[in-house]
C-alpha cells in the first residue's frame, strides 16, 4: 500500500520551533483519533523554512487530510 506524506510548511526565523510544536499538535491527535500512525517529524529545509509531516496510508488519507488541513503532500519513500 502507498504511503503519503502530508506536509505542513513552516518560515521565517521561528519557522524550525513552529514546525516542533506543531508535530506535538499531530501526535496528540493520532492519539485522540487511536489512529495507528507511527512516522511523523520535522525537517529543515533551510535556515527559514522547515516542515513538519505526517505519514498515512493513501487508503486512510482523506479523513485525515480533511481534518487537519496540510499545505501539501507528496509520496513517501523511506
Amino acid at each position: 500500500m502507498r504511503k503519503l506524506k502530508l506536509i505542513w510548511d513552516f518560515r521565517g526565523p521561528n519557522g524550525h520551533k513552529t514546525a516542533e510544536h506543531h508535530v506535538i499538535h499531530l501526535k496528540e491527535y493520532i492519539q485522540l483519533e487511536k489512529l495507528d500512525i507511527n512516522i511523523t517529524g520535522v525537517e529543515v529545509l533551510s535556515e527559514m523554512h522547515s516542515i513538519a509531516f505526517l505519514v498515512v496510508n493513501e487508503a486512510d488519507m482523506k479523513p485525515i487530510r480533511d481534518a487537519l488541513k496540510p499545505h501539501r503532500g507528496q509520496v513517501y519513500t523511506s
